[in-house]
């Protein structure tokens, strides 16, 4: 998972070193997915989780203060890493390729990468405290904008035909949602087609309803 820029300034840590702090959260975010996967949230403590991330209860509770935020560190994992793919898409594109297929692939390779923790997000955000349940809802929102962003700048630059402010904004939901559906269909899909395959796919498909939304 690559590092974040910045450190989550929501949860408090007691550890002044932030490189260590992005170090361990990573640690026990990690070992958090699967335990949550294998027990559920709710029967996962948080003892178990500092063994299985190789640290003692105390040290774990230098970087968090509840399960809590534990599972908002999940998410803000997830959130990050599309958010660090889809810059470095864009700036791919610059070197000649289809700023809009780049983006896609980025995205779907990060759904793809961290199938699990999407997953255990969309079934255990109930889970979290309201606080933490509006951000992450926000997070969802300001990703699908990204989509929403890339695809208005290819029409001002004439890479893509112009379409509706409506269109725009459920043409970056469904991009959104495709990358999701790998990982909710993957017992059916990942028997049927390499990521690559659906990349492609997918792709085609997308770019074919951008062209189509505009006649």
């Amino acid at each position: 998972m690559p590092q974040k820029k910045q450190t989550n300034k929501e949860i408090p840590t007691l550890v002044k070193n932030q490189a260590l702090v992005e170090q361990r959260r990573r640690q026990i975010v990690d070992a958090a997915v699967t335990l949550f996967i294998q027990n559920g949230f709710h029967k996962t403590t948080t003892r178990q989780i500092a063994q299985a991330a190789g640290i003692s209860i105390g040290s774990l509770y230098e970087y968090i203060a509840t399960k809590d935020d534990v599972l908002y560190l999940v998410c803000d994992a997830i959130h990050a890493e599309i958010e660090q793919g889809v810059a470095d898409a864009l700036e791919r594109a610059k070197r000649g390729k289809n700023p809009l297929a780049e983006v896609i692939r980025e995205y779907f390779m990060v759904c793809h990468r961290m199938n699990d923790h999407i997953l255990l997000i969309y079934q255990e955000t109930q889970s979290l405290p309201n606080k933490w349940r509006r951000i992450v809802l926000e997070n969802e929102i300001r990703i699908t904008g990204i989509f929403t962003s890339v695809l208005a700048k290819l029409m001002t630059s004439g890479d893509m035909p112009r379409i509706s402010p409506q269109q725009l904004d459920l043409m970056a939901h469904n991009i959104s949602v495709l990358g999701h559906m790998w990982t909710f269909r993957r017992w059916f899909l990942a028997n049927h087609y390499a990521i690559e395959e659906y990349i492609d796919y997918q792709t085609r498909n997308i770019l074919g309803m951008c062209h189509e939304n505009a006649s």
